[in-house]
């Protein structure tokens, strides 16, 4: 598991020569050098053979042992998963109501599915779309709206399966969300090369309080994350497969093993690459989600560039920088950059199709917002916004989206309106002001509250955390700052990055509103910083029976109190009414109120 730069071999410099002179002579003094793997080993590391032990000590026989442990590599991910949509859609139509924003994406999704656009709604419309015999006052006029449409398409898709209810607007963010734990159990097994670690970094967001809130709720930022994480694990696929090719074409010595080459390692040819292609498609959705996906674009086509760098650098070359600047950089801007504008773009199709009809007077209907507003007249008098010419019907409407585009950003760096909820993002990561979605006080014998309480009850879905796992996650931190500065380790870099373009961005607006829920775009990597934290803990392979027990004992407690923690607040994740006193003694700071 340690990094390229920590132990690959001097370019040219063949495996198994004679170790330095300052070695050598450290060993009088009980010195071991490490085992340097040979250069296709560092390349493309082997995974961890899956043990058998516990499953024999369960009472499987060897043979069966040894099949469980072949399949763990997908049946871990799959149960975990399995847990983790077990309890995101247990009851995922309560509460029944519109909580949070849902007002805004629940019907704006619904909106798109029948006019590609959003139409209006009128004020009481919560009302009469949650009354039985349902009505659906959607007026085909268009509104005004700040965020893309990817995440209001994935969300519609549920009600066009379960209709305009809870349930329905809910569905697909609680598939996205079981999928993303499944994705994040496959992404740490490669990530770090064991299954086992993989698996942990699934069940810790799994029993995450904030991705799950964020997966039972028809909000936009979950969907964000989603599509991160996916471009992410795409991303790790292409970092291993452009390394296997650059170790199959590396020269084999005598011994059989491969040797660094900087012909090969300078000149080999990658090409386009499927998988980065497919990471611009998932950043252009996220994007097309919400416009922070824009950071992450950035900060994950550095990453990647990076990791060719390293990748050539391991295969020996002698100056990597120039190889990659020559070899791989101009396909990894066009596989990231016009994909995810492309990608964009075509999220919009809705919008676009939406041509409407002119009427004398009342200007364009049944069209999106500013869907004509190259065409429409600059003043009464007459004129338009469009140049005239013959690309005018595919150039008028990119202009009108660019337009809108420009007033929707006016309107994100200039909202700084008070909400109760708002929090500066230096507070996100101790979960010191989470969002209340909803909030209910029943009375004595009314919605699950009993018939004798002295008081009213509390009903509440509260946006925050699992407390434990982000204080652990804080300290995780200060150990992947170690590892990636001082043991130059990839993989803390990786995750690092992933933190750092979802939550730096937003130091950059603090005048602005803004939730501690944004956060959830990169919980994934929080958790898989306390898995390979936590895989430090249990203590490095060759490592004493002592040292491991002590390790295994440690880490186990620390994983039991995080789940520990998720149970006692589940309660205040899913709306469940409660006595007074038990909320309150849920409400560990003041500022959770």
């Amino acid at each position: 598991m340690s990094s390229d730069t920590a132990t690959h071999a001097q370019p040219g410099k063949a495996t198994g020569q004679q170790p330095p002179a300052w070695q050598r002579r450290l060993r009088r003094f009980g010195y071991a050098g490490q085992t340097r793997p040979g250069v296709r080993e560092r390349l493309v590391p082997p995974y961890a053979e899956p043990g058998t032990r516990l499953w024999e000590i369960l009472g499987a026989t060897p043979s069966a042992a040894a099949r469980i442990a072949r399949w763990s590599g997908w049946g871990g991910p799959l149960l975990i998963a399995l847990c983790a949509g077990l309890t995101r859609f247990w009851h995922l139509g309560r509460p029944d109501n519109v909580i949070f924003d849902e007002t805004y994406y629940a019907k704006d999704a619904w909106s798109i599915w029948e006019y590609g656009y959003e139409g209006t709604w009128p004020k009481s419309a919560n009302d009469r779309i949650l009354d039985a015999p349902q009505h659906i006052p959607l007026s085909d006029a268009a509104s005004y709206v700040v965020h893309p449409p990817v995440g209001k398409w994935v969300i519609g898709l549920g009600e066009q399966f379960f209709g305009l209810h809870p349930f329905g607007w809910r569905f697909m963010v609680a598939v996205l969300g079981t999928l993303s734990v499944l994705m994040l159990c496959r992404i740490g097994r490669r990530l770090f090369r064991s299954t086992f670690l993989g698996c942990l970094a699934g069940a810790l967001m799994a029993v995450d309080g904030l991705h799950f809130v964020m997966s039972r709720t028809a909000l936009l930022d979950l969907v964000v994350m989603f599509f991160v994480l996916a471009a992410f694990g795409c991303l790790l696929v292409d970092r291993d497969r452009a390394r296997a090719r650059l170790a199959a074409a590396l020269p084999a010595g005598e011994d059989g093993a491969a040797r660094p080459d900087p012909a090969v390692a300078r000149g080999l040819k990658l090409g386009a690459r499927p998988w980065r292609i497919a990471a611009g498609v998932l950043l252009g959705l996220a994007i097309g989600t919400k416009w922070n996906g824009l950071y992450v674009l950035a900060a994950f086509g550095l990453m990647t560039v990076l990791w060719d760098v390293g990748s050539r650098r391991a295969a020996g070359a002698l100056r990597p920088y120039r190889a990659v600047l020559r070899r791989d950089l101009g396909w990894a801007f066009v596989s990231l950059v016009p994909v995810a504008i492309l990608t964009y773009i075509a999220s919009w199709s809705g919008w676009f199709t939406s041509s409407g009809s002119y009427d004398q007077g009342r200007g364009w209907r049944h069209s999106g917002y500013f869907r004509h507003w190259a065409e429409s007249a600059k003043s009464d008098g007459g004129g338009g916004h469009g140049t005239g010419g013959t690309f005018d019907w595919l150039l008028n409407p990119l202009r009108s989206l660019w337009h809108y585009e420009s007033e929707v950003y006016k309107f994100h760096v200039n909202l700084d309106s008070p909400h109760v909820y708002q929090s500066n993002p230096w507070s996100w990561l101790v979960q010191s002001r989470p969002v209340s979605y909803f909030y209910e006080s029943p009375r004595a014998g009314q919605e699950g509250c009993p018939k004798d309480a002295a008081e009213k009850c509390a009903r509440e879905v509260l946006a925050i955390g699992t407390p434990l796992l982000w204080w652990t996650a804080c300290f995780a931190l200060l150990y992947l700052l170690f590892r990636w500065a001082l043991r130059r380790d990839w993989r803390a870099g990786a995750i690092l990055c992933g933190i750092a373009a979802g939550y730096l961005p937003w130091f950059l607006y603090q005048d602005r509103t803004i939730f501690s829920f944004y956060a959830v775009v990169f919980v994934p990597f929080l958790c898989l910083g306390v898995a390979m934290m936590i895989g430090a803990l249990l203590g490095p392979p060759g490592a004493s029976e002592t040292r491991r027990v002590i390790g295994a004992v440690g880490s186990g407690a620390l994983v039991l109190l995080i789940i520990w923690n998720f149970i006692y607040f589940f309660p205040l994740y899913t709306g469940q009414t409660m006595p007074m006193d038990a909320w309150r003694a849920r409400m560990w700071l003041d500022t959770w109120i």
